[in-house]
């Protein structure tokens, strides 16, 4: 067994029994996973190793650091990394339309009721619960596979130093570059040699995973008003296939594009925009929905939530089966190693971030203690703790 902890499960492929439970999962997750990338992978990560024990933890994260070294959602190519590692090329379809699927619906409906009424819904009460239950479970998630990467002292001190590091603004993916760096220069050392080939394999685990593709994207002109599907469609395709970082990056991408170039949308239109993508669950790039859905209705909805997540399953598909030949290279492994620890401090970074907005108040650290107890403890699963207290949080707003 200690010979295999790092391989991933064999995935026959047609296996119609393995598809149908990514699905199940994916939906489920899909639905309720609030919070942001940190949190979806913590949840990931308890339903896939935890309770299902499809994926060792290790496995895990050297997926998550393959995630982290490509363009586009991180939470949404981990969801596509996990379905191609159990049931293949269907795996990897099924289990990332399904996680983008309910965000992409929820914000459609969102959508609709913007355009006819004029407003956002006004969700700020069960939101008021929800995000420092969310904190707990980014909390959990840290905590496990922080243990796992803390199993050796380089991947421990990487990730101490990536959260600082964050911490004070600097960038993420240049963080995790150094990160692998830092550790394939310490393998090289170590072993004091170059060790098996291993350029393929980095080449596909880098930022330039798939340059052709991406260069090309990259390489679309800028077009002109007025909007057509066609011209939505490249804009959203180029952002999938560049966009490296968090939510607020792609607000940058967004606001320069569709606002100072293209003048398709005012600033108010693109707030309201990405404030539906924050408190929707899901993916936040379910903005490129509501956004689609604005300029030109149901097809315009389509068009750009395709376009935005197309590269995702590209890049995966890719990338996913060099994840084990980088494992069994030692100096690759020292990359990787490294890297992991850095994805690590990261969510650690928004760990610490999200609980500056999310706990104002003596209620709110309430919620959070006790959704902490709840997932600790009482070992309760974070949808059922995310449920309950949205319920809380509702309660508190409306009667208090």
């Amino acid at each position: 067994m200690m010979g295999q902890e790092r391989t991933s499960p064999a995935a026959p492929a047609g296996d119609r029994g393995r598809v149908g439970e990514l699905a199940r999962l994916f939906l489920k997750l899909g639905t309720i996973a609030f919070g942001g990338p940190a949190a979806h992978l913590a949840m990931m990560e308890d339903e896939v190793v935890r309770r299902r024990g499809w994926l060792t933890r290790e496995y895990f994260l050297d997926l998550v650091g393959a995630a982290n070294l490509i363009p586009g959602p991180n939470s949404t190519e981990m969801a596509i990394h996990i379905g191609m590692t159990r049931a293949r090329i269907p795996g990897l379809a099924v289990a990332g339309a399904c996680f983008i699927l309910p965000a992409t619906l929820i914000t459609l409906a969102f959508a609709w009721a913007y355009v006819r009424f004029g407003a956002l819904p006004q969700a700020g009460a069960l939101l008021y619960g929800v995000k420092p239950a969310v904190l707990a479970v980014v909390l959990s998630g840290v905590w496990r596979l922080g243990l796992t990467a803390a199993k050796k002292p380089v991947p421990a001190a990487v990730g101490l130093a990536v959260a600082g590091l964050s911490l004070a603004g600097l960038s993420e993916i240049l963080l995790l570059l150094a990160s692998g760096a830092l550790g394939l220069a310490l393998a090289a050392w170590k072993h004091r040699r170059r060790g098996p080939p291993m350029a393929p394999a980095l080449w596909a685990l880098s930022p330039l995973a798939a340059p052709g593709f991406a260069a090309v994207a990259a390489a679309i002109p800028a077009v002109a008003p007025p909007v057509t599907l066609t011209a939505l469609g490249l804009f959203f395709l180029k952002i999938g296939s560049v966009l490296f970082g968090t939510g607020y990056v792609l607000v940058a991408f967004l606001e320069r594009g569709l606002v100072h170039e293209f003048r398709w949308l005012t600033q108010p239109q693109l707030l309201d925009a990405i404030a539906i993508g924050q408190f929707t669950p899901g993916p936040v790039l379910s903005t490129a929905t509501f956004i689609g859905y604005v300029l030109a209705g149901v097809p315009g909805a389509l068009v750009a939530t395709a376009a935005i997540f197309f590269p995702s399953f590209v890049f995966v598909a890719i990338t996913n089966p060099w994840v084990p030949r980088l494992r069994r290279a030692p100096l690759a492994a020292g990359f990787l190693d490294a890297v992991n620890g850095g994805s690590v401090g990261l969510m650690l970074a928004v760990l610490i971030t999200l609980g500056r907005g999310a706990l104002v108040d003596v209620p709110a650290w309430g919620i959070g203690i006790a959704a902490a107890l709840a997932i600790f403890r009482f070992r309760v699963a974070a949808p059922w703790v995310i449920l309950g207290a949205a319920i809380v949080g509702w309660a508190i707003r409306a009667f208090l």
